[in-house]
This record gives C-alpha cells, structure tokens and sequence, in this order.
C-alpha cells in the first residue's frame, strides 16, 4: 500500500477514534447530569412531602391538645387564610385540610420516607379516599415499585387490582404452591379489542399485539419468554401457547388461554406442561414454575374441589371488556361479599378446612359442583 495512502488511512481512523471519544464522553455527561436531576427532583418531592405531612401532624397534635378543639374547622380556616397570604394557594382550606388527613393515614415516618422517594404529593392525593390501610399500602407499594404515573396510578384504583388481587388470593390454601399475591381475578383485557365470537388464536394474537398492555395488567415483575412452546415426548408433540418468566420470584410462568369455561381437562393438560418445563426448561437456581389457566368463565367450587394450588396451578377469568363504573364495582363487591359469607357457612359447618389469610378475610367454598 503507498504511504500517502496509508497516512491517509491512519488519520482518518484517528478522527474516528476521537469522534468515538467524544460520543462517548457526551452521553456520559448526559447520564450524569440526568441522574443527578432525577435525584434532585427525588430530594425536592420527598421534602415537599415531608413538609406537608409534618404540618398535618402539627396541626392535629395542637387541636386534639387545646380546649378549643370543638373550634377546629374555624382555626383552620383561619391558619389557612394567613399561610395563603404569606405563601399562596397551595395552603387553601381544602388542601390544608387535606394534610390532616395524610398525616393521619400515614403514621410510619420511616415507611413514608421510602414511599417518597418514589411517589409524589400528587400521588399521595389519590390515595387519601382509599377506606382501609391494606388498600393504600397495596396501591402505594404498586405506585412505588412500578414507577407508576398519576394517571396510571388512578387507573389501577378505579379497576380495582387490589380487589382482584384478593379474590385470586382467596383460592390459595395452607399448602398452596402458587405464590401469595402472584395473580388476579378476573383479569380485565379491555385493550385488546376483541369482538364477539373470536377464537383463541384470535385471544393468543391480540394478546402478543397488546403484550405491554397485558404484562402491566398481569403485575409486576413478568416478561415474555415465548409463544407456542413446543414439548416434545418421544414422537408427540405438544405447545403452551405463552411462557412468561417472574425476574422477581425467579420462576417460569405457563399461560393457557382457553375461550369458554373451565374443564377439569385443563388440569391434566397444565400439570403436564409444568412437570415438562421442570424437567427440561428450568435453571439453576429459578424455582419450580407455575401455570395461570385464563378461561372466560371458572367455578370456584370447582377450583377448590380439585386443588390446583396445590400443583402450582392458578385458574382466573378474564373479561375481555371493562363494565361500566358502578356495573364494575357492584360485580367486584358481590364476589367479596360472596367470599365472606362462604366462609362463615365453612366455619358454621366446622369442616375444619384451613385457608391461608387474606389480609382483611379468609376464602372457602363448599357450593355444589356444575
């Protein structure tokens, strides 16, 4: 090669080289300066938080102590017109009054300083109107662990997730092998959108469409692993239509997705799946995987009887469209009621049957088998 162009070529490398330096060393600055940001946003909202949880506290300290607390709703007032005119109209009545009760709902300083670093005051709001502890603490854990936006946020109260997490909970026993908190029921599959009359490819192939939509539906923690898994035996085939893996509980998950409602079948045919995935699938070190069967209609009485938690298999019903709101809540709130009343007949009949707690109730069922 002549040595002109071998200079050339040397030099030319050289720019490269410094051009690829210089990439580098940018998005490096950037990387820093981005972080460093997110964390001082961090800082800000966890002050900001700590401020108003402070002067709630304050506030409901001085009027549970004075003699005029039969006053209170004038004393705020009052306190609130000063600290608008000083500070402005984050300090109205209503907000202030607010303060009150987020300092009154959450009594944990060292739970809320982890919570904030996480979920803003806006957050917090959205919280406030939720009736028992358990619900907030699930919902802000949610928020927190999910990075969850305002928005999304809402989203997850006003489609229950908590309820449903517990009616999926409710079908676990003592001696459950499908881990507490893993799943929901039903799964609401809205985004999709499916029409009448479709088939289960059609269920498979919108599922794979919306796959980021259904993961957050799902919970935390899933990712997708494969679709139309082939096990093979000897000269027979065989396919699970998903496969997910759990990254947090370290386990595979089976997906059977079936249009109609639930048969007995459906738990020879998952049991399988899960003994094949055991044998020829599972890592070192992952625990043994689990199976959720979708279907669109499932008999908890016919769940219960056959003990599919036993096997590592959970049963669920996805509705493929979202009720109206008050539609919705009345179906979530009749399977609850349904729960607790099934209970107390279990323990009127003293069957002796021990289901695993459910934070605020226990589940049981002993109806006839359709």
């Amino acid at each position: 090669m002549p040595k002109k162009l071998q200079k050339a070529n040397k030099k030319s490398s050289k720019k490269l080289l410094i051009l690829i330096d210089e990439t580098k060393m940018f998005s490096r600055i950037v990387e820093i300066i981005e972080n460093r940001k997110r964390r001082a946003m961090s800082r800000a909202n966890c002050e900001v938080v700590f401020m108003y949880w402070e002067i709630g506290r304050y506030i409901n300290s001085a009027l549970s102590d004075s003699k005029e607390a039969a006053n209170g709703k004038h004393i705020i007032a009052t306190l609130s017109q000063q600290l608008v005119a000083k500070y402005g109209n984050s300090f109205e009545y209503t907000k202030l009054t607010r303060m009150l009760k987020f300092a009154e709902l959450f009594t944990d300083a060292d739970e809320l300083a982890t919570l904030s670093q996480d979920l803003s005051w806006s957050h917090f709001i959205e919280l406030l109107p939720l009736k028992s502890d358990e619900t907030r603490r699930y919902y802000a854990q949610e928020a927190a662990t999910r990075h969850l936006g305002i928005r999304e946020l809402r989203r997850q109260i006003a489609r229950k997730a908590y309820e449903r997490r517990e009616i999926a909970n409710s079908q676990l026993t003592e001696t459950s092998n499908v881990p507490f908190n893993m799943f929901k029921d039903p799964y609401i599959l809205d985004a999709l959108g499916l029409k009448d009359n479709y088939l289960e490819a059609d269920l498979e192939k919108a599922l794979l469409t919306e796959l980021e939509a259904f993961i957050i539906e799902v919970g935390h923690g899933f990712t997708f692993a494969e679709r139309q898994k082939r096990m093979t035996m000897g000269d027979d085939d065989y396919t699970l239509d998903l496969l997910f893996y759990h990254r947090i509980l370290k386990r595979l998950v089976a997906v059977e997705l079936k249009v109609g409602r639930f048969k007995p079948e459906y738990m020879g045919q998952m049991r399988f799946y899960l003994k094949w995935l055991n044998r020829y699938e599972r890592k070192d070190g992952e625990n043994a995987p689990i199976g959720l069967i979708l279907c669109t209609e499932a008999k908890r009485s016919q769940i219960e009887l056959m003990e599919l938690d036993k096997d590592g298999i959970a049963v669920a019903q996805y509705w493929t469209e979202l009720p109206p709101k008050k539609v919705f809540e009345k179906k979530i709130s009749e399977i609850l009621n349904e729960t607790r009343e099934r209970l107390e007949r279990r323990k009127f009949l003293g069957t002796g049957v021990v289901h695993k707690k459910i934070d605020y109730f226990y589940e049981s069922k002993d109806d006839d088998i359709d």
